[in-house]
């Protein structure tokens, strides 16, 4: 739609789309508006939406990632944290310590992290290990910690979230959820974290590719108009042929 239709106009059609038993997500850029249509779209054909004031133009978007996709919104995402831009000119970086073991480290880690230029403190109060006798991090104390020191340094904090039980408790803390690899496709906790109202950085699991981890991106998308931040990591496998031979080798 023309970035200049009335409000009055746009809530027209998304009324009409509602009735027809769609979801609809509105993405306001500077140009024009997108208006995002979830759900079985063959009943659209019967509506002259064209005739609607305001409609430039229909699209059906075939990628599996359709919230992500350039077609759905063709202008790069902007996420506000604190006085921090993420997807501007400035490359804003993320540091920090794998896990936060004590106050003395966390401290001295931050002052570190700032002098070198970073923007967002990165440490981990909750951490999976793959042994069940390794260190499991402070839990609340170590968030506390993060947030004491982010107050005091000006630094915003990415700690990460491993259950849904853990959103309410993780938000106090935190400016950004951190989704760690072993969860991208936990479906449960991506859509509940879509609820909340603070950015999501969604860490692509090691043997996923682009595609997938866009599609589990989407996940949170639909619950809210705020797009996570996608984390590569590991190794990108276009086939499932690939991966057979990379898990034999190993």
């Amino acid at each position: 739609m023309n970035g200049k239709t009335d409000d009055a106009d746009v809530e027209k059609i998304v009324k009409k789309l509602n009735e027809m038993g769609h979801e609809v997500h509105i993405i306001r850029g500077e140009r024009r508006i997108v208006l995002g249509v979830i759900g079985d779209v063959e009943n659209l054909a019967s509506v002259p939406f064209y005739a609607y004031n305001g409609v430039e133009e229909i699209i059906r978007i075939i990628k599996p990632y359709k919230l992500a996709s350039r077609e759905f919104k063709d202008f790069n995402t902007i996420i506000k944290v604190k006085d921090i831009t993420i997807g501007g000119k400035e490359v804003i970086v993320m540091a920090g310590p794998c896990v936060v073991e004590n106050e003395k480290q966390i401290f001295e880690t931050a002052q570190q992290v700032k002098a070198a230029g970073a923007k967002i403190l990165r440490g981990g109060a909750f951490k999976p290990r793959t042994s069940p006798y390794s260190f499991q991090g402070l839990g609340e104390e170590g968030l506390k910690l993060l947030a004491q020191v982010g107050k005091e340094t000006g630094l915003a904090v990415v700690t990460e979230v491993m259950s849904v039980n853990q959103i309410e408790l993780v938000g106090k803390y935190t400016d950004i959820f951190q989704v760690g690899a072993r969860n991208m496709q936990n479906f449960v906790l991506l859509k509940e974290l879509g609820k909340t109202k603070k950015p999501i950085l969604l860490k692509r699991g090691m043997l996923s590719d682009g595609a997938q981890t866009l599609r589990f991106d989407t996940f949170s998308q639909l619950m809210k108009e705020l797009s996570p931040i996608v984390q590569a990591v590991g190794r990108e496998l276009s086939t499932s042929a690939e991966y057979e031979l990379e898990r034999m080798k190993n």
